[in-house]
């Protein structure tokens, strides 16, 4: 018999990308305080955090597969958090004009059967266009998107704003790598499809 699939967020992202997979799976959200460290990267940040929720959610569901997973952006080196104002994400998305962002997507599966960790940091790569301060109003008017790390939505609207992306896994962009998911949950004994 399959562990239960646990998913340790509360986001509707990354919900609707683990149903891709068609597997049954929970959601229960972890409750961890996102502050970020004195000097932590952009990388390892993520990865603390994503861990962090996973253990918090395996304490609940200790049979369980619990998928961790957390992003931070980065522009020259320095995180990108999630707006969650107007004004914010004008700021952002005005310093990310003709930029390069890094969006850090960490993905972590605890069985909690055995104690077993997988984890893993897998980058993204995304070129801005140059963007006016007429486009980024039209843009935040269409599409406000103060949840999303970087203040953009890349898989609606937002691509209308970016030159590239350069990702060995598009999903991981929107929340949650699910390449890297699948060959984490395989090595846990879960053979999708």
């Amino acid at each position: 018999m399959l562990p239960d699939l646990v998913l340790a967020s509360s986001s509707p992202y990354r919900a609707a990308l683990l149903q891709r997979l068609g597997v049954p799976f929970l959601t229960d959200r972890p409750d961890v305080d996102e502050t970020l460290l004195t000097g932590e990267s952009p990388a390892d940040a993520p990865l603390r955090l994503a861990e962090a929720k996973a253990r918090r959610v395996v304490e609940r569901h200790p049979n369980a597969l619990v998928i961790g997973s957390d992003q931070l952006a980065s522009l020259d080196g320095q995180p990108l958090a999630k707006p969650e104002t107007l004004a914010r994400a004008r700021i952002q998305l005005a310093a990310m004009s003709g930029a390069e962002v890094i969006f850090h997507t960490a993905l972590v599966l605890l069985d909690g059967r055995t104690g077993q960790l997988q984890s893993t940091v897998v980058p993204c790569h995304v070129g801005y266009r140059p963007l006016t301060a007429d486009r980024i109003e039209r843009y935040l008017a269409r599409e406000p998107a103060l949840d999303c790390a970087g203040s953009t939505k890349i898989e609606a609207l937002g691509i209308s704003l970016t030159r590239f992306v350069r990702c060995d896994d598009p999903t991981a962009l929107i929340g949650l790598p699910l390449i890297t998911l699948v060959d984490f949950l395989t090595n846990a004994g879960v053979v999708i499809p």
